[in-house]
């Protein structure tokens, strides 16, 4: 093999995985398999997309090799295949963020009209917890809380909110968080709170965000590539 043919194979092949990054819809599924497995029905009422084109997304991930399925009953269900998909999303993310300004401006027209506080930062909530005068809840579907959270934190998904506010000490401050930066639900969820008296903030990551920075999280479910089973839809 000659030097060129070399150089254009290898990156003909790392151009594939930035070809499974180009969609925004598959970052929103990559997004969404950072928290946990999911079935294919489940990814396509989360995202917004119909059965099949959520099966064509996930089968151009699974082509790639970021992510991998399995059986379960009736049911196909997918994951990450392993951490690193999670850490290349997180630089794409990065780099977006620091290379253009739109995904600032609509982060900041987006929260700043839904909940208007500035978000609390990892060092802050770490000093916060170890003091124990706020109030950490992880407003995701349960699942999602059952597959890693925050150590600490209360499972009181965005829907249960106004049925559970009676369960949440009405003394401390409250943080809500999501699935990350720009997840939805924490904002909400901190609207909620606000209209019913309490002093509540979003965290400004998720459990991606927290276990990246080497901290611990209850429960996380960790990728197995040596007993994922690869399946068409």
């Amino acid at each position: 093999m000659r030097p060129r043919e070399f150089k254009d194979g290898m990156f003909e092949q790392l151009s594939r995985v930035g070809a499974a990054f180009s969609s925004p819809k598959r970052l929103e599924i990559i997004d969404l398999l950072a928290q946990g497995p999911r079935a294919v029905e489940s990814i396509a009422e989360v995202t917004g997309m119909t059965v099949a084109n959520t099966s064509r997304h996930l089968g151009i991930l699974r082509t790639s090799g970021l992510v991998a399925s399995r059986r379960d009953g009736l049911h196909v269900v997918y994951r990450l295949a392993d951490d690193t998909v999670a850490t290349g999303y997180q630089a794409l993310r990065a780099l977006a963020e620091s290379r253009l300004a739109e995904v600032r401006q609509l982060a900041e027209a987006f929260f700043g009209t839904v909940d208007g506080a500035e978000p609390v930062g990892i060092e802050e909530l770490l000093e916060r917890a170890q003091t124990g005068n706020v109030t950490v809840i992880d407003v995701r579907p349960r699942l999602e809380f059952e597959a890693g959270h925050l150590p600490g934190a209360i499972s009181i998904p965005l829907d249960e909110l106004p049925e559970r506010m009676s369960e949440i000490d009405g003394e401390r401050e409250v943080v809500a968080y999501c699935r990350g930066p720009y997840c939805v639900l924490s904002a909400e969820a901190v609207t909620q709170l606000r209209k019913r008296g309490r002093v509540a903030r979003r965290f400004i990551g998720g459990p991606l965000e927290w276990g990246a920075h080497g901290l611990p999280i209850v429960g996380v479910w960790k990728a197995d590539v040596a007993s994922s089973v690869a399946l068409s839809d």
